[in-house]
């Protein structure tokens, strides 16, 4: 049967596919080997090592050697996917699973060691690994660490869990031992403890059940290490690493379980897209290595700026963090880098741009733990380094997820160069995984002189590289400047240019009046949308009710005295008061009355279809079963049937008990599928047996390969069913959301009535001059758009239209894996229209239908909201791109595309 502890920590952890693979090992392994304490006696335990692999060698023929003086098994996994928190995964099962208390995990560096403390540590830190194991939060882990063992008084409680976290600098430093008087001492932690009565070597290498985790184990292949690891006889070693590969360039031996950087790569899932990027119509010709270091370091600087400027605009789009990029250039030696650095933080580089945000990093400048620590802190958003020079100098823990552009200058083997930085660049900045959104899932690799060099190597079946995409950067493009852009709706465009006049009024007293009346518009306006769920209010015309606009005001005045008392509270309420018709009719012409509503799909039922059984393989007998017995003294073999009692169990029942092993096979949901399976199977082996006696004994032998015959048939009948959309909770009004969107940072806005050519800039651009819609500007996904914005604004039946900004809809789609955001609101003095321009031959698109779908749906729901309340029905438009030019009539459009 399926692990059911095993199943219930990758849901608690919510483990990404490749750790719940490694789970599902240890979950396997933990049942194999006998998790005992491994002999002192060297030949004892040869050969308790020898039965303990042969065991595992059964079910993973791979595995050739320990590798240690215990059972020690090695998973690879590369950077980015989660190695902490399988540690976390792993701890609890043993944990849950077999009633293991004691564990020691291993740390290459100090930026890991003070990491995994917290991790482990800190319930309140966000990547707290046991977050969800609910036996944990009254029984937390005791962390005991490199630098408080010594002072430990209770470590023999038996109820509790205790987590040891040691750096191996600290470790091995420790058992080198000291001198005084010339006399050489016991290293530290083996020195008795006045708590213990003992040193604290000697409790853990007395531990029963002591686990021992190995994070980035290719740092503790060398002999000294190696040998200290095996002192503490654990019951079991974990050894985590991206690269398997101990200290002579030999392949781990332990092996169990591999997730590499190529399948991570493969997947699209854990890590960064990696491009490979040059100048276009780049020739090296008679350029020198500082010329082509410097066109390099202006090209990564240019695709920087754009990241830099996608990462702000997701972060405001999406209302989430915001990440700060980095830049990581690589340098042949110390001298090399030094120019660098002196070149990047001089005036003649972008004017003095990057001085003091430049960090050069290798034996000369810093020593490593101070390395560590500021690479900790680049992810920081105070932190002000944008450029970092390294010579070799990236080790474990350096994994940051916003090094978003490497420059490998002078490299003289690309290949490896790359392959040996670029892991240090994969992390994803959002969760651990892709947004979806490519510039924010993007690392770049600047290669210039190399580019063909590598797009020979990446064509190679076994490289990495072969996972990159190559792009070539145009010299003009990479001259341009964006910023983000903030598309601000008309009524805060309006508050804005109101605050510049009162700004411009000299007298103090009149001045203060009139900030008196804006700040009471303002306090309005930040007070109506709360009340869209108000019993009292249906519609936006019910903000004038008496009944809300006493509990707006209301509502206003205990907002102006939270916090600091506003000492104009009074006159602010008061101008409230005297002008909350005017502001709410003026809030009302700026707005369409959007409904605020989640569309959400039901739960998606997995369900097996019916089928027949195809039983042309059902066609196996009964095996005899026999008795070997030898002579203890003439050592003489004979050979004893057996005579079956005849207790082999209900066959059909047999039959399905072994299906029911399978994890997405129930029973409850497919009972009468099973049996009816079970049963065809079983008749067709009965018609094939002479003797129909040996039936019940042919299905106890070869169950697990029958039901794996039915198991594969029914994967084949696989059905995935969502059901409708869910009836949603609707409230009349939502505000109408900012846009967020890149410009030009120079002549990048236009007016919507310019003609543009090309055609492919106006996706470039950022238009004005609207005087129906919602905001002061839009940018166009296409030249249809576009056109369609100028019916608008021309046809006289439009009273009102917007672009939706992302967040303003909640329509979801692909069984709620996708959200929709239609391209046009429009409203006419009768109806409310969603509008999608679309090209023509993409009509009948399964997405295209789906999204189609969820817009129907919400319309009819708006419709029949806005009938109980008084508002206009809404009807959904797919329109054809070739049918819109601006001589076209928004009424003709409807008449034909809308629903």
């Amino acid at each position: 049967m399926m692990n059911q502890i095993s199943a219930s920590i990758k849901q608690r952890l919510s483990l990404r596919a490749p750790l719940q693979d490694s789970l599902d090992v240890i979950a396997d392994v933990t049942n194999r080997l006998s998790l005992t304490k491994p002999s002192a006696d060297a030949a004892e335990n040869k050969e308790f090592l020898q039965q303990e692999l042969a065991v595992i060698k059964e079910a993973y023929p791979a595995l050739k050697d320990f590798q240690r003086e215990f059972p020690s098994l090695a998973f690879s996994i590369a950077t980015g996917v989660g190695k902490t928190r399988l540690m976390g995964a792993i701890i609890s099962y043993l944990y849950l699973a077999k009633g293991i208390k004691n564990f020691f995990i291993l740390s290459p560096n100090l930026t890991i060691y003070e990491k995994l403390i917290r991790d482990f540590g800190d319930p309140s830190y966000a990547k707290y690994v046991f977050n969800g194991i609910s036996e944990f939060v009254h029984n937390r882990p005791v962390i005991i660490t490199g630098d408080n063992y010594n002072q430990q008084s209770n470590l023999f409680e038996e109820s509790e869990i205790r987590i040891n976290i040691f750096n191996i600098s600290k470790f091995n430093s420790d058992n080198k031992g000291t001198k005084k008087a010339g006399v050489s001492l016991a290293p530290k932690i083996k020195r008795l403890s006045e708590y213990l009565g003992q040193s604290y070597w000697e409790y853990l290498t007395g531990i029963e059940d002591l686990v021992i985790l190995m994070d980035e184990a290719h740092r503790y292949h060398a002999d000294a290490s190696k040998s200290a690891i095996n002192e503490l006889k654990p019951i079991l070693g974990v050894e985590l690493t991206a690269t398997p590969t101990d200290e002579k360039g030999e392949v781990f031996k332990n092996i169990i379980y591999e997730y590499n950087l190529a399948q991570a790569l493969a997947d699209g899932t854990f890590v960064k897209n990696p491009a490979i990027a040059k100048r276009k119509n780049f020739v090296r010709g008679s350029l020198s290595d500082r010329e082509v270091d410097i066109i390099k370091l202006e090209d990564a600087v240019s695709v920087h700026k754009q990241t830099r400027t996608e990462l702000e605009l997701y972060s405001k789009t999406n209302e989430v963090k915001q990440v700060k990029p980095f830049i990581l250039v690589v340098c042949k030696d110390i001298t090399h880098a030094k120019e660098i650095y002196e070149l990047i933080s001089s005036s003649e580089f972008y004017g003095g741009e990057y001085a003091g945000k430049v960090l050069q990093i290798d034996s000369s400048t810093k020593k490593e733990e101070e390395i560590e620590k500021l690479f900790v802190s680049l992810e920081e958003l105070d932190n002000e380094i944008e450029i970092v020079i390294h010579v070799n100098m990236l080790k474990e823990g350096w994994d940051v997820s916003n090094l978003c552009t490497i420059v490998p200058l002078r490299a003289a083997n690309a290949k490896i160069l790359i392959e040996q930085t670029i892991g240090r660049g994969l992390r994803l900045p959002y969760d651990g995984k892709r947004t979806g959104v490519e510039s924010v899932d993007k690392l770049t690799v600047i290669a210039h002189d190399n580019f063909n060099q590598i797009i020979e190597e990446a064509q190679k079946p076994d490289s990495i590289l072969n996972k990159f995409s190559f792009i070539e950067m145009d010299e003009e493009d990479l001259k341009i400047k964006t910023v983000v852009v903030t598309a601000k709706t008309n009524t805060e465009v309006q508050i804005e240019e109101e605050q510049k006049k009162v700004d411009k009024i000299e007298s103090p007293k009149s001045k203060q009046t009139a900030q008196n009346v804006l700040d009471a518009k303002k306090a309005v306006l930040t007070a109506i949308p709360k009340f869209n769920s108000s019993h009292h209010v249906k519609k936006l015309d019910d903000l004038n009710k008496e009944e809300v606009k006493e509990q707006v005001l209301k509502a206003i005045e205990e907002n102006l005295n939270t916090g600091q008392l506003n000492m104009f509270t009074e006159q602010i309420v008061t101008e409230a008061r005297a002008n909350y018709g005017e502001i709410i009719n003026a809030y009302k012409e700026n707005i369409i009355e959007i409904p605020r509503m989640d569309l959400v799909q039901g739960e998606v039922i997995a369900t097996f279809k019916d089928f027949d059984l195809d039983t042309a393989e059902m066609n196996y007998r009964a095996l005899e079963n026999e008795i070997i017995r030898l002579g203890i003294v003439d050592r003489k073999t004979e050979t004893i049937g057996v005579s079956s009692s005849g207790s082999y169990g209900n066959p059909v029942k047999n039959i399905i008990s072994e299906l029911l092993n399978y994890s997405d096979v129930d029973y409850d949901d497919n009972a009468e599928l099973l049996h009816k399976l079970a049963t065809q199977a079983y008749s067709a082996l009965e018609i094939n047996l002479e003797d129909k006696k040996e039936i019940a004994k042919t299905v106890f032998q070869f169950k697990t390969a029958i039901a794996e015959k039915i198991y594969m048939q029914m994967r084949a009948n696989f059905d995935l069913q969502s059901t409708d959309y869910l009836e949603p909770k609707i409230l009349p009004f939502t505000k109408i959301e900012q846009h967020n969107f890149t410009a030009f940072a120079s002549d990048g806005f236009r007016d919507y009535r310019d003609v543009i050519t090309p055609l492919s800039l106006v996706l470039k651009f950022v238009f004005r001059g609207f005087e129906k819609a919602c905001h002061f500007e839009y940018k166009f996904d296409s030249n249809t758009e576009k056109d369609f914005a100028i019916i608008l604004e021309n046809d006289d039946k439009v009273d009102k239209w917007m672009r939706p900004a992302a967040n303003q809809f909640r329509l979801w789609w692909s069984n709620n894996s996708k959200k929709y955001e239609p391209d046009f609101v429009v409203e006419t003095a009768d109806t409310i229209y969603l509008v999608e321009p679309k090209e023509a031959g993409k009509m009948t698109d399964p997405d295209v239908q789906d999204k189609r779908n969820a817009a129907v749906k919400f319309c009819r729901y708006a419709t029949q909201y806005s009938a109980e309340n008084g508002g206009k029905p809404w009807k959904y438009a797919l329109v054809p791109h070739d049918k819109i030019t601006i001589t076209t009539g928004f009424d003709f459009l409807m008449a034909q595309y809308a629903l």
